[in-house]
């Protein structure tokens, strides 16, 4: 089922689970992510960030490509497919490309072009049935571009930005795109629970879920937390069981050297890499 992320992540609030965020970045990706979905009976988000999305040519032809997959391959599950970290212009492309949920960043704007921005684009989404998450505070790491310093969000500006109707916020909380470093100083709960007493049922959202400690994660989802995006994590899975293909020489026997063949073992490590954070967030059996 194609559909916007609003009831799924409302569940997901009421029922103390997380639905996953899995960025596509081209056909095995999307394949793996829906196949997984539907082997384990769970909602799914599909992300695709303005990269990813200029890559795969253009929001037309991933929203077409997805459409054409979940019917092919009998989709039954709840699939929302979503910007991820999108600018004020990619919104709109996404709108217009048939997206059924966007997401806003204005995280690095002045607090109140974010709010202007956010207002309008909340107006709009919903007027056509789009699911909008929103942005305070900043995600470390690089992201299309964008480096955040992973700094704490304003639990009072989450508040205000909540207030506008958005159908879930992502409020950076110390966590990080791609691969955490050593001396990484963990989430801070102390903030994330300041900002769901605030917002109170509105779907928290934890970016950067690549190399969080499993018992974080589910401390998360009690204090909130109902959408959890991943990306890192099947970019490394991928690439660790290409590699491990070609080194021991199989793509040197017969046809191995087949896209179809050379890319296998690395989108079944996808599906397998998506059920297992789909076990871990809770979302199993509950579409």
């Amino acid at each position: 089922m194609f559909v916007n992320a609003a009831e799924m992540l409302q569940k997901a609030k009421e029922g103390h689970y997380a639905v996953g965020q899995f960025n596509i970045n081209n056909l095995e990706w999307t394949k793996a992510a829906l196949l997984a979905a539907e082997e384990a009976k769970s909602p799914i988000i599909l992300g695709v960030s303005m990269g990813a999305g200029k890559y795969m040519t253009g929001y037309k032809t991933v929203a077409a490509m997805v459409k054409a997959m979940i019917e092919a391959l009998n989709i039954t599950v709840p699939v929302a497919l979503h910007l991820d970290h999108g600018d004020y212009d990619a919104c709109y492309s996404c709108i217009e490309a048939g997206f059924t949920s966007i997401m806003f960043d204005g995280s690095h704007l002045p607090f109140e072009e974010n709010l202007a921005k956010t207002k309008e684009l909340v107006a709009v989404s919903h007027k056509l049935g789009l699911s909008i998450e929103a942005e305070v505070g900043s995600i470390g790491g690089e992201e299309d571009g964008v480096v955040g310093m992973g700094e704490c969000a304003d639990p009072n500006e989450c508040k205000t930005i909540a207030d506008l109707g958005v159908d879930m916020l992502a409020a950076g909380i110390g966590n990080i795109h791609g691969v955490y470093p050593e001396n990484w100083a963990g989430l801070s709960f102390e903030t994330l629970d300041a900002i769901q007493q605030l917002t109170g049922a509105l779907p928290l959202v934890l970016h950067g879920g690549t190399g969080i400690p499993d018992e974080m994660i589910k401390k998360a989802i009690t204090l909130g937390v109902s959408k959890i995006n991943v990306n890192t994590d099947c970019q490394l899975v991928f690439a660790e069981a290409t590699r491990e293909y070609i080194e021991a020489g199989k793509d040197q026997k017969g046809k191995g050297f087949d896209p179809r063949k050379l890319l296998a073992p690395g989108t079944e490590a996808i599906k397998a890499k998506v059920i297992e954070k789909m076990e871990l967030f809770g979302s199993v059996g509950k579409a």
